[in-house]
């Protein structure tokens, strides 16, 4: 049966308006009006960090671009070999919600020592870095192709990629979450690494996620 959303909290940030609702056991949130992200189904958000780790060399140090609603998160915990984890997240009230209504979905890490968040814009971010890492994880806004923010657009960029591929270690790899599948994307990372894979994750709703792998720059 259809469960109609409750409110828990609505906040005017300097990108727009987020609210955060929920519906029956599952919590939404919403940007400008546009659904954004859910706790429905984890599944390619875990895959975002798995994927990528499984094909760094030796990773020790995670750096997830986006924090959502903790799933990628979590996963990058179960690993025993990772010393670092950071996470940087723009909005700072999906900092605080994921710390007061969803830490069970990020099983607690945010409080972990290991992990550091950091609130900040990571086009902006990435530039002011020095640290390499050995997998890159970005989870920003719903892919190339879909963007709620026209500057994410630079995420998915030649000039994007050659920023983290600054910090990005030697044996690293990098992942990228999309809501939709984009060839034009798939084309631009092959310019830059010899190693590239489109995964596809099926989705309850039945609209599959993708995850583009991108490993052994050129």
């Amino acid at each position: 049966m259809y469960q109609s959303p409750i409110v828990i909290e609505r906040a005017l940030t300097q990108n727009g308006e987020l609210q955060l609702q929920k519906r029956g056991k599952d919590f939404e949130i919403i940007f400008n009006g546009t659904f954004l992200m859910a706790t429905y189904n984890g599944e390619s958000e875990k895959l975002l960090v798995q994927w990528a780790v499984e094909r760094a060399d030796s990773p020790k140090t995670i750096l997830i671009a986006g924090l959502g609603v903790g799933f990628s998160l979590a996963e990058a915990q179960k690993y025993k070999t990772i010393d670092k984890i950071t996470v940087v997240e723009i909005e700072q009230k999906i900092i605080e919600w994921n710390k007061r209504y969803l830490s069970t979905f990020s099983e607690g890490a945010l409080i972990q020592p290991k992990v550091d968040v950091v609130h900040g814009d990571f086009i902006e971010w990435v530039n002011t870095v020095h640290q390499k890492y050995d997998v890159i994880c970005l989870d920003i806004d719903n892919g190339p192709d879909w963007v709620v923010l026209e500057n994410n657009n630079e995420l998915y960029s030649s000039r994007g990629i050659c920023n983290l591929l600054k910090i990005m270690s030697k044996g690293g790899a990098v992942s990228f979450w999309s809501a939709s599948k984009s060839r034009s994307f798939e084309a631009l990372l092959r310019k830059y690494f010899n190693g590239v894979c489109v995964k596809e994750v099926a989705h309850q709703s039945g609209k599959p996620d993708y995850i583009y792998l991108a490993f052994s720059p050129k």
